[in-house]
C-alpha cells in the first residue's frame, strides 16, 4: 500500500509542475485533463501526508521512551503514544477506503424515475412525496433539477416522473435510492382512518455521455404526437410529444413536457443514452460472477429498501437496518444521515472482500 501511496504523491507533484505550465495551459484539453487528474489525486495525497506525519512523530516519541526519563514525563509521552497509535490505524482506515477501485459513475450527473406502484392514487400521492425529497435534497446540496418526462393524477400525485439532477458527485449520493420504497399512512381518501401501506418504485440511473454509448440512428423508431395534461393551449394541438423507440434493446422513451419538439427529443435522448448504458453496465455485472454483489449497490429494483411509516413518525432502510424517528424532516430532504450510511456500509462491505 506504502508503495502505490509514494507513487500517487509523485504523480500528483508531476501534475502540479504540469498544470502551472505556461506552454501545457495553451493546450485547454490537455490542461484540463492534468488539472482533472489532480483533483482527484488531491484528497488520498492529503491524507497520505498526514499520514507520513504520524509516522515521523511516532518514531520521535519511540526515541524519546529509549531515553532515561523520570515517571512523569514517561507517562506523558506514553499516553502520546497511545493517541498517535490509535490516529496512525484511523488514517489507514481511511487510505484504504481511498484506494479502493472507485466507481467510475459516481461523479456524474443522475437521472431519477420514480413511478407509483401498489396502492392506486395513494401510490402515486406517494410518489409525489418522494419526488419533492429528491428536489429538496438536491437543492440543499446546490444542484440543479429538471423535469424530462412527467405524468400526474388529476389531484397531483405522480403516476410517473422522469428527472435531471445536475451537481457533482450526485451520483455517489444518490445510487443506493434504487428499489421499492413503501409507505404505511391513513391516506386523505380514506375516511374511516385505516392506515394503508402503499408503494413507489425508484430508479437511479448515471447521466450517460454521448460517447460512451453508441447510438446508430437507423436502430431508432421516433413517432410524435400531441401533448397530453396541463401545458396551456398548445396541448392536443401541437404534435411536440416525442417517443422514441430502440429496436435492438425495444426501449421507449417519451417526453412531453417541453412545448418544442426538438427539445422533447433532446430530452428523452437523454434518458434513452441513461438507459441503454445502465442496461450495458447490469449485463457486465451478472458476468462478473466471481465478485459477491454488494447487499447496499445491488441496486435491485423489485428489492423493498425502506419504509417510510407517519403513524410512528419512523424511517426504516431494511438494508442495513437503520431507524429513524424523524420523518417529516427526511420527507423535506434531510436525507444526509441515510445517504451517509449507506455509503459508509457499502465502503465496509468492499474493504472486508480486499481484507
Amino acid at each position: 500500500m506504502l508503495d502505490k501511496l509514494e507513487s500517487l504523491e509523485n504523480k500528483y507533484e508531476e501534475l502540479s509542475q504540469l498544470i502551472a505550465d505556461p506552454k501545457v495551459m495553451e493546450d485547454q484539453g490537455r490542461w484540463q485533463q492534468y488539472v482533472k487528474s489532480h483533483s482527484d489525486l488531491s484528497d488520498v495525497v492529503a491524507v497520505y501526508r498526514d499520514y507520513k506525519k504520524v509516522l515521523s512523530e511516532l518514531e520521535d516519541v519511540g526515541q524519546m521512551l529509549s531515553e532515561k526519563l523520570d515517571n512523569d514525563m514517561r507517562q506523558m509521552v506514553e499516553l502520546e503514544q497511545e493517541e498517535l497509535a490509535d490516529k496512525k490505524q484511523e488514517i489507514e482506515r481511511r487510505l484504504k477506503i481511498l484506494l479502493l477501485p472507485k466507481d467510475p459513475n459516481d461523479d456524474k450527473n443522475v437521472i431519477m424515475e420514480i413511478r407509483a406502484g401498489t396502492g392506486g392514487e395513494e401510490a402515486a400521492l406517494f410518489g409525489s412525496d418522494l419526488f419533492r425529497m429528491y428536489t429538496r435534497f438536491a437543492e440543499l446540496k446546490g444542484w440543479r433539477t429538471e423535469i424530462l418526462d412527467s405524468h400526474f393524477t388529476d389531484i397531483g400525485g405522480i403516476k410517473e416522473i422522469v428527472f435531471l439532477i445536475e451537481g457533482k458527485g450526485a451520483y455517489s449520493q444518490l445510487k443506493f435510492e434504487s428499489g421499492v420504497h413503501r409507505v404505511q399512512r391513513v391516506p386523505t381518501t380514506e375516511s374511516g382512518g385505516r392506515i394503508h401501506t402503499s408503494a413507489a418504485t425508484v430508479a437511479v440511473l448515471p447521466e450517460a455521455e454521448e460517447v460512451e454509448v453508441d447510438i446508430n440512428p437507423n436502430d431508432l423508431r421516433i413517432d410524435v404526437f400531441c401533448s397530453t395534461g396541463p401545458g396551456g393551449q398548445s396541448v392536443n394541438t401541437t404534435q411536440s410529444a416525442v417517443r422514441i423507440t430502440h429496436i435492438p434493446t425495444g426501449l421507449v422513451v417519451s417526453c412531453q413536457d417541453e412545448k418544442s419538439q426538438l427539445k422533447n427529443k433532446d430530452k428523452a435522448m437523454k434518458v434513452l443514452r441513461a438507459r441503454l448504458l445502465d442496461q450495458a453496465q447490469f449485463e457486465q455485472q451478472q458476468q462478473m460472477a466471481s465478485a459477491r454483489k454488494s447487499q447496499v449497490g445491488s441496486g435491485d429494483r423489485s428489492e423493498r429498501i425502506r419504509t417510510y411509516n407517519f403513524p410512528q413518525n419512523r424511517v426504516t432502510d431494511h438494508r442495513i437496518g437503520l431507524t429513524l424517528h424523524r420523518l417529516q424532516e427526511v420527507l423535506t430532504g434531510n436525507l444526509q444521515e441515510i445517504v451517509d450510511a449507506l455509503i459508509t456500509t457499502d465502503q465496509a462491505e468492499r474493504l472486508q472482500q480486499v481484507d
